[in-house]
């Protein structure tokens, strides 16, 4: 009979298998998402249009996460949620290829992210398992690295299709593969860790803010400001195109050095958050308010260092500030908590986003200080909460 906890080894099997689900998957919908923009136009929708679709996408996405983790955690059914929302996300995919009028493609692209809302809080608990035996940070740093190297392979797949057929509907067939990858190792990891998605029992008052203290909203309202100043790497490599820092096929090579970039931080500021705690969030911070001056302002060398500054603070983001929700939040909540912090950066990351390009149009200097001015005032909720934290 297979054991009800995870022990050392077990935990990181399950993280490293989990990693692979998330490498097939990235290497599936980044492929896609790549390639939406141009997909959409050739389909006749105006550059408004895909502005809109885009923007609708993520945001309905990360709202939707309040709701999926809320219902996780009171049914206690969390392979179940995130094994429907793989099913729904990968689906939609291939499905792109049959999409004859723009606005098919784009209630798949709202589909792909409704998916992954779905899944999102669920998976996230179930990593936050392991990480109890391994360290949250290691956890989580290892599964993002994981992560990115599907997310800088997807996109490798549609270029080299595209270059081939030269057809979008090839191009979205092919990522039927890494989709089809996912979905089976998915359920192979359900079959092999049932008990990572189950509780003793689901706690009866895990709603209405029950279980989640002033640190996990003072750590939430630093996340917010994070993700607020942080700019799209769109508007980053917009600027590099249309100012001529680096010629156009400079840009994707910078894209993929940001993803080494985020992996690398990932896994080793992983390691230091297990060993001191929420300090190791102080650089990736640091880090952020550095993007934008460099990323705007310089030369090529400075886009060179923009970019790696703002890969390296994906990485942190991306790993280690969800590993540290895992230790302000118990078990029987932490689903929903993933759910409403993953919405609370969504949505300020999404309005800091356009007000960001907004800014661009204005005044580049204006948006660099806007962009630090929410970076170094992301520190007082920070300090505030990791001081909760300890005491």
């Amino acid at each position: 009979m297979s054991p009800r906890t995870f022990d050392k080894r077990s935990a990181l099997a399950f993280i490293v298998a989990f990693g692979i689900v998330s490498l097939f998957a990235d290497a599936a919908y980044e492929g896609m998402r790549g390639i939406t923009g141009p997909y959409l136009a050739l389909l006749g929708a105006s550059g408004t249009a895909v502005g809109i679709i885009a923007g609708a996408g993520e945001l309905f996405g990360y709202v939707l996460r309040l709701g999926s983790g809320r219902i996780a955690d009171r049914t206690g059914a969390y392979w179940a949620i995130a094994l429907f929302g793989y099913v729904v996300q990968m689906a939609a995919v291939p499905a792109m290829a049959l999409a004859g009028a723009w606005w098919a493609a784009a209630l798949l692209i709202i589909l792909e992210r409704t998916g992954k809302a779905i899944r999102n809080p669920a998976a996230n608990f179930m990593l936050s398992r392991a990480g109890e035996q391994i360290g949250q940070g290691w956890a989580f740093g290892l599964h993002e690295a994981l992560d990115q190297t599907g997310a800088l392979a997807g996109p490798l797949i549609t270029a080299l299709v595209l270059a081939h057929h030269g057809q979008y509907a090839h191009a979205f067939a092919w990522l039927g593969i890494p989709a089809a990858l996912t979905l089976l190792s998915v359920f192979a990891l359900r079959v092999r860790f049932p008990y990572a998605g189950e509780l003793a029992k689901p706690k009866d008052d895990a709603k209405d803010g029950g279980g989640l203290s002033r640190a996990f909203w003072l750590y939430s309202t630093s996340a917010a400001l994070v993700a607020f100043g942080f700019a799209d790497w769109p508007l980053i490599a917009y600027r590099f195109q249309q100012s001529h820092v680096v010629t156009p096929a400079t840009v994707p090579i910078l894209y993929a050095a940001a993803m080494a970039a985020s992996g690398a931080s990932a896994l080793a500021m992983g390691r230091v958050f297990d060993r001191r705690g929420f300090i190791a969030l102080l650089p990736g911070i640091l880090i952020a308010a550095l993007a934008a001056p460099l990323a705007f302002l310089g030369g090529p060398v400075m886009a060179i260092a923009g970019a790696l500054c703002w890969g390296a603070a994906l990485g942190v983001e991306n790993s280690v500030l969800t590993a540290g929700v895992a230790h302000l939040v118990p078990e029987t909540s932490r689903a929903r908590a993933y759910g409403i912090f993953s919405a609370v950066y969504g949505i300020a990351w999404f309005a800091g986003s356009a007000l960001l390009g907004a800014l661009y149009d204005i005044s580049i200097p204006l948006l660099v200080a806007v962009s630090i001015a929410a970076e170094l005032a992301a520190l007082i909720p920070f300090i505030m909460a990791s001081r909760l934290a300890k005491g």
